[in-house]
């Protein structure tokens, strides 16, 4: 008569389930690089069949703006790619509850500073945040890392200076409205967010003992690469439709009222998608608005655009980008508003 020990041996024991990596590994094909190729031959071969059409000139402008925003924002955003993928393979999820404090409320500030350290394009802060929120930090600290990246970097700080020679205190005025837009962001998070706002997929685990790091990197690097720039190229097609589509008589209708002017300048902000390495050069040019109005062009724009509304829609979910977005926009006039009424 078997023993107890001999009956529980004989059972036969399932396989394992396999690992969540693996498993995500198998959603991408081997040929994924065909998709790269597809998704860059595909619009020119559309362009190249519509023939004569595409040789008149709004839809070469169209053309040639959509591919001028594509193509500005793609190095920051493969950078931004790279730079997520990193964090969630190699990374180590107690750095980050070693440097940001425990307390989410002082978290946010201090990641808001981290964009001065981590500076980027906001195509490449959307992929970064979500890798840190993956990593276990609070995602209001995230969320303000997302908005302070793009504005308050040496990068953006020194092109202001240089479209604005006559008046280094925009540059000041810049630094301090988006730096203030950025925490309270992150607070009102804190106070009103719903993680349920938030995609499932977003709260995943970063790097599992015993898997491949490079594996992990690579599979990181493709799912955000590939699935950002999509929502890239829909960014940058619905703000070349703006720039064609409006005539130049409509922005100096707004441009006499004070206060048209500023929300004037923060819809167009929005809707051109200028990458917030070169908006400053576009804000300067617009010489018929006040200097707040265009302040608040270049603190509303590296914050809410289109291509930024769209990368969060497919990184974090459209109930959290529709919210976010509306939020940011209005607290980020305020800001501009109250440091600029201040400073200029």
């Amino acid at each position: 008569m078997r023993t107890t020990v001999e009956r529980v041996r004989a059972v036969p024991v399932a396989a394992d389930p396999p690992a969540d990596d693996e498993a995500a590994g198998r959603d991408w094909p081997r040929f994924w690089p065909l998709l790269l190729l597809g998704a860059a031959a595909v619009p020119g071969t559309a362009l190249f069949a519509f023939g004569r059409w595409g040789d008149e000139p709004a839809v070469h402008a169209w053309r040639t703006v959509c591919l001028a925003v594509t193509l500005q924002a793609l190095p920051f955003l493969l950078l931004g790619t790279a730079l997520s993928g990193a964090i969630s393979a190699f990374v180590p999820a107690r750095v980050f509850s070693r440097v940001l404090p425990r307390r989410p409320a002082l978290a946010v500030p201090v990641a808001t500073a981290a964009g001065v350290v981590l500076p980027g394009c906001e195509c490449a802060s959307v992929p970064v945040a979500n890798s840190l929120i993956g990593r276990g930090v609070t995602p209001a600290a995230a969320f303000a890392f997302l908005l302070s990246a793009p504005a308050v970097n040496p990068v953006v700080l020194t092109a202001t200076a240089i479209a604005f020679p006559a008046s280094p205190v925009m540059v000041l005025a810049r630094l301090l409205a988006s730096f203030a837009t950025a925490v309270v962001m992150g607070w009102l998070w804190l106070w009103l967010g719903r993680e349920q706002w938030l995609r499932p997929a977003v709260r995943h685990t970063g790097h599992q003992p015993g898997h491949n790091r490079w594996t992990e990197f690579r599979r990181g690097f493709q799912h955000d690469f590939l699935h950002a720039g999509g929502f890239l190229v829909v960014g940058a097609m619905a703000a070349a439709t703006f720039n064609v589509s409006v005539p130049r008589s409509v922005l100096d209708t707004f441009s006499g009222s004070p206060w048209l002017s500023v929300l004037f300048l923060a819809a167009l902000a929005i809707l051109l998608a200028v990458c917030s390495e070169a908006d400053a050069f576009v804000a300067a040019s617009l010489t018929g608005f006040s200097p707040l109005a265009r302040l608040t062009f270049m603190v509303v724009g590296p914050m809410v655009d289109l291509k930024l509304i769209a990368l969060q829609t497919g990184t974090f979910g459209r109930a959290f980008a529709v919210r976010f977005s509306a939020a940011t926009t209005v607290v980020a006039i305020v800001c501009s508003v109250l440091i600029g009424g201040a400073l200029l």
